[in-house]
């Protein structure tokens, strides 16, 4: 008796990119999506019979919303008072002079988060979903993006900084061993510390059980052509592309286990 079954659908990372065949969604190289031998044809997870719907109840954020709030209200606070103590001259004198650093770092973080979160937006599928510029409660820090995927949580600190980060260390025989951040000729070892701290945010909310990783991504770094990316105190210091490799990995966690992940981050850590 001939078998005209047709062939069983398979899941699989794609070699190249595709084009899912009901949403007409773009599939990156390396997705996970079900090829379909009968038509030959490509289809996203979210339409996957054996896996969980997208939730599109969960708010996944804006990249950047509060880095250019807080941008916007110190540049309608420098014109204020420029106009107020120079109601004659103060057009004049906004037209002539720049706003401080400490105000356009604002607008140039948010750039570096809407760039990054394009990039992240790109890999979202049932099997990586994405938050972004989370809220940290009980105070007015934030955490600007959230990757969950089969390797776990990783949180993301997107900075957008010139120069070349490079991992200085001092000490070691004979002096306690200090590992140190370095971009350009800047000391952002600090960044270290702000990023152990979100992962232990995060940590506390999914538990031992979901690995949480911490990550710190700069956007317009001067990074060698070979190389680059490196590890210090078990942050990984990397560019976007590396990042996105990063996120494809195989790991542990199904698509169940990161739709409830993903679920109590964004109930847990709401858009800021």
């Amino acid at each position: 008796m001939d078998d005209t079954s047709a062939p069983a659908e398979k899941r699989m990372r794609l070699r190249y990119a595709g084009t899912c065949r009901i949403c007409d969604a773009a599939l990156p190289a390396k997705a996970e999506a079900v090829y379909e031998p009968e038509t030959k044809t490509v289809r996203c997870l979210a339409h996957d019979r054996d896996e969980p719907e997208l939730d599109l109840e969960v708010d996944i954020g804006a990249a950047g919303s509060s880095a250019r709030r807080e941008f916007e209200r110190r540049k309608a606070g420098r014109e204020k008072r420029i106009r107020d103590k120079h109601p004659k001259l103060g057009g004049l004198i906004l037209a002539l002079s720049d706003d401080p650093q400490s105000t356009t770092a604002w607008n140039t973080g948010a750039i570096g988060e809407e760039r990054l979160a394009g990039r992240l937006n790109s890999l979202q599928s049932n099997t990586c979903r994405i938050l972004h510029d989370r809220r940290i409660p009980g105070g007015r820090a934030n955490i600007d993006h959230l990757a969950v995927t089969p390797t776990g949580v990783h949180v993301i600190d997107a900075k957008r900084y010139s120069g070349r980060p490079q991992l200085r260390i001092e000490g070691g025989l004979l002096r306690p061993r200090v590992e140190r951040l370095i971009v350009g000729r800047r000391d952002c070892t600090k960044l270290v510390d702000g990023v152990l701290n979100q992962v232990e945010v995060v940590r506390a909310v999914v538990g031992d059980q979901i690995p949480v990783h911490g990550v710190l991504c700069f956007v317009d770094a001067d990074w060698p052509l070979i190389g680059g990316a490196f590890t210090t105190r078990n942050i990984q210091v990397l560019w976007p592309k590396r990042l996105q490799s990063a996120l494809g990995s195989l790991g542990a966690l199904d698509a169940h286990a990161i739709e409830r992940a993903h679920r109590e981050l964004a109930r847990a850590l709401p858009s800021a």
